[in-house]
């Protein structure tokens, strides 16, 4: 597997990692970059679901610099209950409060949470939601968790 990034000389290590799914983007570009900070991570496994401009996308391609390997064996679904059914664990990311009575964790305990599940066999799915207003109710429902990042709110 090549390693992301412009040095095509490098490899990367395959390591079984959670699937990232992304729910309906918007732009091809956003999916290009996801990609590309997948590779950066050594994640492989990219789901989209129901993306806006259609796929394969030439402005996802040009963004992803260097995750190709990614973008060329990225499953596409046409919804969240079909992209997430295999998933033995499944983290939903949310930036606002959702009425639901879900553990809320950070990523150092989903870390640890999903390499225990993947150790066990188990399929990990990290599902993100829409540029614009994110993951509804119904689709954090699904998840067995929330997991939260901490970023800069400016």
């Amino acid at each position: 597997m090549s390693g992301s990034g412009t040095d095509k000389t490098k490899s990367g290590v395959s390591l079984a990692g959670p699937v990232v799914i992304l729910v309906e983007p918007q732009l091809g570009e956003n999916i290009g970059m996801a990609a590309r900070a997948m590779g950066n991570f050594a994640l492989s496994r990219l789901r989209i679901v129901n993306p806006r401009d259609g796929w394969p996308n030439v402005s996802a391609q040009r963004a992803a610099a260097g995750a190709d390997h990614i973008l060329d064996h990225v499953e596409l679904f046409e919804t969240v209950e079909q992209a997430v059914a295999d998933c033995t664990l499944l983290f939903a990311t949310t930036a606002r409060a959702h009425d639901q009575a879900k553990p809320v964790v950070a990523p150092e305990v989903a870390a640890r949470e999903i390499a225990a599940e993947i150790t066990g066999g188990g399929t990990v799915g990290i599902l993100f939601g829409r540029e614009r207003y994110g993951l509804q109710n119904e689709e954090v429902a699904l998840a067995n968790r929330i997991v939260t990042f901490p970023v800069n709110p400016g």
